[in-house]
């Protein structure tokens, strides 16, 4: 049944409020959530938003547009130009071997024509850019091999769709009178798609270096934000517009309207401003295509499409494994780079849409690969999923030939540091110019191999796993530091921790205040924010600039981090009620000042040397 767009915003934004966070707790991450939600309120379960999901897919797609065009603003020549080897080493062998396996798949044994055999092989050579980049954003890979490869992949396939969809209308034996279905200009641009293109992409090159950015430098002088934002948002919605008035993805033209502007000095100010928008339609999109998933088709054909959508992710993961063994992957990582990017992505609803409009497959077998690729997209995060709770440690734990990746189960350290970024590498090398020697777990690889070049003895390991501990020496070691930067990781943690291993002494990072009260509910006694030293000693050297004498200057900082520490653990009490929590931050303030005013009359307003020597030697 019919409904208004309010009625439809709402249903799509309560079903996300529920499952996202129910997904999000499991572990299977937000975008099996949002697929799942669209599921749940789709026309075969609930049916609240009744036939209407086609309709909003399209709407919802505007998502994958914005995507793209952030990454766009991200590849600079300079970052394309680093990037070159994966790009074009590891994403034109993955499309050039998926394509020809896939084309001897629809040619030889499903005879199609040739034409079609090489349409339908480059469509599904596709992957999933925005479930891809959503699990590496959320589960903190992209600064992993197989994070940085799969990006690259994908980047490749993304460039790729262009000269595909121009080459599509060749492809297709359809006489022009056919393609025809609109009058004046847009009937001749139907009539010629593969000119069309090559025409619209020239368009946007000009677009891009002539008119955007004077247009953006004549909004930015009005200095109004929201003015900035609707420009940037005019910027994405008309180069989509122009792109499917030409009969193209809009996702592609914004993609290129980004890689123009990657140079421009509005390129930090579009992406903050695009952002939010992206993140909620990316999850619209998400929903939309949970929601749109053909289960009479399902239930009617369920061996047929299982067994089609069984066979196309392993094509792709052989594929995606021998790729990754070709550039010298780890195991750990051959396995996450094929998992990542086994299934098909939402490019091929795009180029399949385009082959079923050139008619060159029926409308039967559109609708067995729509539900193939839709079905593919729900398989993937649930296969991520299961490897990093259960299949992982089977694997790995086995590597026993690999001294670089396994814990040292010979000697122990009292002391066992959990993350080892710029948090924790600062702490390790603090406590080893002191004599103190830890046992170091980073769940990143090439950190690990880095790390033990440069001298430090780093195992890989996740540290929320029971074996990882017991071999790191966790029963008999004094003390276990957190330096993890996923405070849901460092939750974790804790929990394991007081259950198996109470007698340790927990030292544990927090990014922010919320995440510290996070951590006081679990027992953890010993939180360190990250912001607070810094932002109090730049307060200092501040005062110092002043006038102000620097030994009392620091006196007083060190104070002020004690008071704030004592009233983070008083006002966690007080955080679940609203207003308790507000009246006791005003009182915790206003405490907090009155202690540090009565010590004014020690602040003297002149030059002083004390614990500086620059102004001993300055003096001088």
């Amino acid at each position: 049944m019919g409904a208004s767009v309010l009625q439809n915003a709402m249903i799509f934004l309560g079903a996300a409020l529920i499952f996202v966070p129910i997904a999000k707790k499991l572990g299977i991450g937000s975008v099996l959530g949002y697929i799942i939600a669209g599921i749940v309120i789709g026309p075969f379960v609930f049916g609240f938003i009744g036939n209407e999901g086609e309709d909003i897919m399209h709407a919802a797609e505007f998502g994958v547009v914005m995507m793209l065009f952030l990454i766009g603003l991200e590849l600079n020549p300079e970052s394309f130009w680093r990037m070159r080897r994966r790009i074009l080493g590891m994403g034109g062998l993955q499309m050039l071997l998926t394509a020809l396996l896939f084309f001897g798949l629809f040619y030889y044994l499903q005879s199609y024509a040739f034409n079609t055999a090489i349409a339908l092989a480059l469509t599904f050579a596709m992957s999933s850019t925005a479930i891809v980049l959503q699990t590496l954003k959320e589960k903190n890979l992209d600064k992993t091999h197989a994070g940085k490869s799969s990006f690259a992949v994908l980047l490749f396939q993304d460039i790729a769709v262009i000269p595909i969809l121009a080459i599509i209308p060749l492809l297709a034996d359809v006489p022009k009178n056919q393609l025809n279905s609109r009058s004046g200009i847009l009937g001749m641009i139907d009539q010629y798609p593969t000119i069309t293109i090559l025409v619209a992409v020239l368009i946007i090159v000009f677009l891009g270096k002539y008119v955007f950015s004077p247009f953006l430098h004549w909004i930015a002088k009005v200095h109004m934000r929201e003015l900035f934002t609707a420009s940037a948002l005019f910027l994405v919605i008309g180069v989509s517009w122009l792109m499917q008035l030409a009969g193209i993805s809009a996702a592609l033209g914004a993609f290129l309207a980004g890689v123009l502007m990657a140079n421009s000095a509005f390129r930090h100010e579009l992406e903050s401003n695009l952002e939010p928008f992206k993140g909620i339609l990316l999850g619209l999109f998400f929903t939309a295509v949970g929601s749109t998933i053909n289960f009479g088709l399902i239930v009617h054909q369920p061996l047929q499409i299982i067994q089609t959508v069984l066979l196309f992710m392993l094509i792709k993961s052989v594929v995606l494994f021998v790729v990754a063994a070709l550039f010298k992957h780890e195991l750990q990582q051959k396995i996450m780079f094929t998992l990542l990017l086994s299934q098909v992505g939402e490019f091929a609803f795009i180029l399949l849409g385009s082959i079923g409009t050139l008619n060159m497959i029926n409308k039967p077998e559109l609708d067995l690969y729509m539900a193939v690729i839709t079905i593919s997209m729900i398989v993937s995060p649930i296969l991520l999923f299961l490897d990093e709770k259960w299949f992982s440690g089977v694997w790995y734990k086995k590597r026993k030939g690999n001294v670089e990746y396994q814990a040292d189960i010979q000697g122990h350290n009292d002391i066992i540091i959990a993350g080892f970024g710029h948090f924790g590498s600062t702490l390790g090398r603090f406590l080893r110019a002191n004599g103190i020697e830890a046992t170091i777990l980073d769940n990143n690889s090439d950190q690990v191999l880095l790390l033990r070049k440069m001298g430090f003895k780093v195992f890989y390991g996740d540290v929320t796993r029971m074996d990882i501990l017991e071999a790191a020496g966790a029963a008999k070691a004094k003390i276990l530091v957190s330096a993890l930067d996923v405070p849901d990781k460092n939750i974790e943690l804790s929990e394991l921790v007081a259950k198996h291993y109470p007698h340790l002494k927990l030292f544990f990072r927090a990014k922010n205040r919320v995440d510290a009260y996070e951590l006081i509910d679990q027992g953890v006694e010993n939180i360190y924010r990250e912001s607070i030293h810094a932002s109090v000693y730049m307060g200092v050297d501040i005062l110092s600039e002043l006038g102000f004498r620097k030994y009392t200057s620091l006196r007083k900082a060190n104070e002020f981090i004690a008071h704030d520490n004592t009233a983070l653990y008083k006002l966690a009490k007080h955080r679940h009620n609203s207003d308790s929590y507000v009246q006791s931050v005003k009182e915790e303030i206003a405490q907090q000042e009155k202690l540090l005013a009565e010590d004014k009359r020690f602040v003297e307003h002149k030059p002083d040397g004390a614990w500086d020597k620059s102004k001993i030697i300055a003096n001088d």
